[in-house]
């Protein structure tokens, strides 16, 4: 899937795209990085840095990946979506993994579902199935929660700036949960995500905002 940037945002040098759905590109200086590929922006430019929240097409995007990642450049994945970049420089995470590549540290945090089942007893995404990121750069904090539901870990994640929240339902919080979510994390900036792409994931992000704390700004991006 290809088209225009939805919408940016920039906090102390880092710029921060929303392509759509759940994707999102992150530039500081000459360094960029992907998160998600499923949608990929007109002016797609290639980075040494992609990461992925779990093996699902819509964030796990193979074709794009690989068009996107620079000769070279590492991907950062949970194990089932590796197994889909053959010939790629993988790296395998799961939650609770931190590192940093060029100067980008990376924490892998849980992803999962509590209350949203494909069929009694089998959640869309089963604990350890997918992760989350919180990525610092250039002290810039930025939590992308990945398809998750409203969980315990989300209380004890630290200092965010930007969080990239789910509101969609279905398969993730929807806007109510996300956003009693947003109250918890507490971060500068919230950007909703995840609601637009299927009949089944329709929200509005004007609803998620009025249920979310005025001290906390909402960027629909």
């Amino acid at each position: 899937m290809e088209r225009e940037i939805v919408g940016e945002i920039t906090i102390n040098g880092v710029r921060i795209e929303h392509l759509g759905h759940a994707s999102f590109r992150i530039s500081f200086e000459e360094q960029s990085l992907y998160i998600d590929p499923f949608v990929k922006p007109e002016d797609a430019r290639k980075s040494e840095l992609i990461l992925a929240t779990h093996e699902h097409f819509d964030h796990c995007h193979e074709e794009n990946i690989r068009e996107l990642l620079e000769d070279g450049g590492t991907v950062v994945v949970p194990d089932g979506c590796a197994n889909m970049l053959e010939g790629l420089e993988a790296k395998i995470v799961e939650a609770g993994d931190e590192f940093d590549i060029d100067n980008i540290a990376i924490r892998v945090v849980p992803a999962y579902n509590v209350n949203k089942f494909r069929e009694p007893g089998k959640p869309f995404h089963p604990k350890g199935l997918g992760v989350g990121y919180l990525i610092t750069i250039n002290k810039v904090a930025i939590y992308h929660a990945g398809d998750t539901d409203f969980i315990p870990e989300m209380k004890t994640l630290g200092k965010i700036d930007v969080a990239l929240l789910p509101i969609g339902g279905h398969f993730t919080m929807d806007y109510k949960e996300a956003a009693a979510a947003a109250n918890v994390i507490k971060p500068k900036i919230v950007v909703p995500m995840h609601y637009s792409s299927n009949d089944k994931i329709k929200a509005n992000p004007e609803d998620f905002k009025k249920l979310v704390d005025k001290t906390i700004k909402v960027e629909i991006i």
